[in-house]
């Protein structure tokens, strides 16, 4: 499978929802689903690295799928409240950069 860009993920699920999901759900239900999703993500990332045992009804969870998911929520309130996660990540980058680029560097603990 091709990559793709940030922009043609949000081309892509706009396209399927429009397609196959009618619509999309209010902001404040994909805020509520996002939330949910990331809880399914850190259950795997508990019971895979950390110190909580595998129930068996997670034990054939798939990391990648789960993370997948959460990129799906937040790509689906990024198309409805008209951000562009491209435009929006590179200045997030550059706000760290700038903010942090001394900072990490000379964190004794890191």
């Amino acid at each position: 499978m091709a990559e793709i860009t940030i922009k043609e993920a949000q081309e892509k699920v706009d396209h399927w929802i429009k397609t196959y999901g009618v619509r999309y759900f209010n902001e404040l239900t994909n805020m509520t689903i996002l939330t949910e999703e990331v809880g399914e993500l850190a259950r795997i990332m508990a019971r895979t690295y950390g110190e909580q045992s595998f129930k068996e009804s997670d034990k054939h969870r798939d990391l990648g799928d789960e993370m997948a998911d959460v990129l799906w929520v937040l790509i689906c309130l990024a198309n409805q409240t008209g951000v562009d996660l491209t435009a929006a990540f590179e200045k997030n980058l550059k706000k760290k950069t700038d903010r942090d680029k001394e900072r990490h560097i000379n964190n004794k603990k890191l």
